[in-house]
């Protein structure tokens, strides 16, 4: 995907402990526009996957980093739309 890339880093004990990728599929880049979202107390599951595919990806975040990457997202939409324009499609989800 061409274009900028934002990345979150939030130093902890539990980033500390994560193990590196290591098979070339951990990095493997996946096309999704079908998405579900679902929490519970203590963790945020998300979803991708494509309509007529279904899931393929699931990632289940602590509701700490479920909220930094809704700052990520949000922030990076922010700044696609200065520089390519206003929202596309609002209201609508794309068919």
């Amino acid at each position: 995907m061409a274009g900028r890339r934002r990345e979150a880093h939030v130093d902890s004990e539990e980033s500390n402990h994560r193990q590196p990728a290591r098979s070339p599929s951990a990095k493997e880049g996946r096309y999704a526009n079908f998405f579900q979202v679902g929490h519970n107390e203590f963790e945020f599951l998300i979803e991708f996957g494509q309509q007529d595919r279904g899931i393929h990806t699931r990632i289940y975040v602590s509701p700490q980093y479920a909220h930094v990457l809704s700052e990520l997202l949000a922030e990076t939409l922010r700044q696609h739309e200065l520089e390519f324009g206003g929202k596309r499609g609002t209201g609508q989800r794309p068919t």
